[in-house]
This record gives structure tokens, sequence and C-alpha cells, in this order.
């Protein structure tokens, strides 16, 4: 592949309600979408689920457009490319920056995927044709609003309830909340708002059946969480500890983790991600996909990415509904009593509204050979 072009959209758009993490509440989404196109006009799109601020990483949307117009837009224009696995590859040298890399990488698997006419999963070696999907809900400290919220997930199907957990927001809010749904499968979701000395607490989680708790701990640990897993019953789940195969083979081995919550941007695009689902099923290790409240694009991905064998558990890749009032692709991805058909479309399956994504741009920026 000769990549010609390369577009860069910095987009803005409303989500449907604020969404509340242990590290603060939004609900205005600003990210990047990338399309790379080859010389005959073939389109391929990623995007940057880097938030505005860097409180997720150490990443941002504006760190991620330097990187992306300044490093790696000369690399895909100055490269030949006969598979997308090479970009991986060809980005290796410069360090981390893994949600900018996985813009770029992103675009060129799906225009891969265009040119082959084959779908994005199948691409990747995906088989599924239906995938399950969870639901991700922020913190909400009105109890009685929290627990229709809930409900009304439950009742549309969805396979997976994961709720947001701080400190002083827990305990109490786990066990009203299994009371109230006692068969559901749930999981709590701490975004390492505890810390190692928090044990005790924690250990209370284990009376709710609980089919994980993700990240409890520090963002950047693995010792503190294998201490922690030997004294819960609770499987831990690491979702911010890990970038690459290397971290997850190092927790696996420390015993820091039962369950890997794997994020295409966060471990620096799908290759990656192939790599550390492929190294976990040899290992017996579960994993799911989670979300970054991506638009349609990057949802789309995540649909491709969910498709592969070893994603055994539902992840946070909900309808374009849940956020937004009006995605950016068409057609919008849809969940049918918690599942979502995989599009059979090539490419990401899914087309890009031309008219809905200027509406939505702040700003754009062109390269080309």
């Amino acid at each position: 592949m000769k990549i010609k072009e390369v577009n860069i959209w910095k987009m803005k758009m409303m989500m449907k309600q604020p969404f509340t993490t242990s590290f603060g509440t939004f609900q205005e989404k600003e990210f990047l979408l990338v399309e790379v196109k080859d010389e005959q006009g073939n389109s391929g799109w990623g995007e940057s689920v880097a938030f505005h601020s860097p409180w997720y990483s150490e990443e941002t949307m504006e760190t991620n457009l330097h990187i992306i117009r300044d490093f790696l837009v000369p690399i895909v224009l100055e490269t030949d490319i006969g598979h997308p696995e090479e970009v991986h590859e060809l980005f290796a040298h410069l360090r981390k920056n893994n949600m900018a890399k996985s813009t770029v990488e992103g675009a060129v698997w799906d225009l891969y995927a265009k040119r082959n006419n084959m779908p994005l999963a199948e691409a990747l070696g995906g088989k599924q044709e239906k995938i399950e999907v969870g639901i991700s809900i922020g913190i909400n400290e009105n109890m009685e609003e929290l627990v229709e919220t809930v409900r009304g997930f439950v009742e549309q199907g969805y396979k997976r309830i994961k709720v947001k957990i701080k400190p002083g927001f827990d305990v109490n809010v786990m066990r009203e909340l299994r009371n109230q749904f006692p068969d559901v499968p749930m999981m709590a979701d701490a975004n390492s708002a505890y810390r190692l000395k928090d044990v005790e607490l924690l250990k209370e989680l284990d009376e709710f059946n609980l089919t994980m708790i993700e990240q409890p701990l520090a963002s950047d640990d693995i010792i503190d969480h294998a201490k922690l897993q030997a004294q819960l019953k609770t499987p831990v789940c690491l979702d911010e500890s890990i970038h690459s195969l290397e971290d997850t083979r190092k927790a696996v081995e420390l015993g820091s983790t039962k369950i890997i919550n794997i994020k295409i941007g966060r471990v620096g695009g799908l290759t990656e991600a192939k790599r550390i689902h492929d190294y976990c099923m040899e290992q017996n290790i579960p994993v799911w996909c989670g979300g970054m409240l991506e638009s349609g694009v990057g949802r789309a991905h995540n649909v491709a990415l969910t498709t592969l064998p070893n994603f055994v558990l539902p992840g946070d890749t909900a309808g374009s509904s849940r956020y937004w009032e009006e995605d950016i692709i068409t057609p919008e991805v849809t969940v049918e009593d918690g599942y979502i058909t995989v599009p059979k479309a090539s490419g990401i399956g899914y087309e890009v509204n031309r008219e809905t994504l200027e509406k939505y741009t702040v700003d754009t920026w062109q390269y080309s050979r």
C-alpha cells in the first residue's frame, strides 16, 4: 500500500449525559479522527481515544495531534506498507504515545481490509458473527437513580453491568445493586482509586459474586495488585497497568490479574491488541474489550477486535445511542438483546457520514506525498 494522503479531523461532540468516574466528570468529548487514502482513493479510518486532559493516561488529544502530525504521518507517507502489522514496527522506535500510534495504525488496518474486500474482523482473524456487550455506568450518588439506570439496561438485555466505584461509593453501592439484581453479571471499576492499605475494604466486595474488580490500585502498578489478588476471591482485572504484551506477561506471571481488559488505544493498536489476546488465550486468561467513549469509528474497531475467540467476557462496546444523539457513521452501531451483529461490509463495516463529520469538525489538516 502506498498512502498518498492523510487527513486529520479535530472533533467536538456532546454526549447525551455527563459521565463520571473516580477521576472526574465530563460531557463534551473532543477527539481526533484520521483518514488515510491510497492511490485509488480508498479510505481507512482511525480514532484517537485520548481525552482532552491527562486523567486516564499521560496522553491527551493535543499531544496525540502533535505526535501524529509531526512524527507518524511522515512515516506512513514515506513508506510502502505491505501489511498493517508492519506499522507497529515502523512506530516502535518512538517511545509510548500508544493512543496516537493506534489512531494511525487503525486507519491503515481499515484501508487494508477495504483494499482486500474483507471485513476488518476477518482481516484480524475473528470468527464471531455476534458479540456480547455490557454497559459501563458512571458514578451516580443518587442511589435510586442508579438502581433505575441499571434496571433499564438489564431490561434492554445487556449481558454485564459495570459500575464505577470510588472510596465512599463502593461496598454499600454494590450491596444495594446486588440485592436488587441478584443474578445479573456485575463488576466494579475503580480506575485506580484505592491503595493496598484498603485491602480489608476491598475484601468486602467478595460477598457480591462480582465478575471482577477492575484496576483497583495504581495505574502503573502490577506488584501491589499481585499482593491484593492473593487476598481476594474476586478476580482482579488490569486495565491502565497494561500497555503491551510485555506488561501482560509480567502481570500474569506475577499473579497480578486473572482477567485482562484490552483497549486498542491503550496498547498501541490492533496489532499489539491481537498479540495480547493470543498470549492470554495460551495462558487461559480471559479478555474483554474496554471502551473509551468512542464515536462510531473507534466503536467499529472495538467490534472487529472482539470477534477474536478469547474475548469470552462482554465488553464495553455499547450501541451508538448510549452516548450520542447522532453518531458520525452510517448505520450506527446498534445493540439487540445484548448483542451487536458484526457487519459484513469491507473494512470497519460502517461508512463515515461526511455531512455529520463536517457538522462536528473544529479543525482539519491534510498531508500528501
